[in-house]
């Protein structure tokens, strides 16, 4: 591996930033929504079938979370479920971000419960 593949490797992110029709595509083949924002942000409006997990806990444990199945992490923006992403994925999970979060959700026409 040369130099300039090395460094791509080294500062390449360890999960997928995807849109929110690859995040439904990702759904109906099984993978898991997890909604990684505050609880009072988490009452104003979710996705029918995400599953709530505080950032803050998610950090403490991903228990409940299975690991034979991608993983799509969403917050209000993209920035939360980034960082959420980019810790499953260091456990080990297929991890993807929401860009745009729950905004491009909304914004998509997609459903809120």
């Amino acid at each position: 591996m040369g130099l300039i593949d090395s460094l791509k490797k080294a500062f390449s992110k360890p999960y997928k930033t995807i849109s929110v029709a690859q995040a439904k595509e990702l759904l109906g083949s099984g993978a898991t929504l997890v909604d990684v924002r505050s609880a009072q942000e988490w009452r104003t409006g979710r996705a029918p079938q995400a599953k709530h997990v505080p950032l803050d806990r998610l950090q403490a444990s991903t228990a409940g979370i299975q690991k034979t199945r991608p993983v799509i992490a969403v917050c209000a923006s993209g920035v939360r479920s980034a960082s959420a992403a980019r810790l499953l994925a260091a456990k080990g999970y297929d991890a993807y971000s929401v860009r745009g979060g729950m905004a491009a959700w909304r914004q998509a026409g997609e459903p809120v419960r």
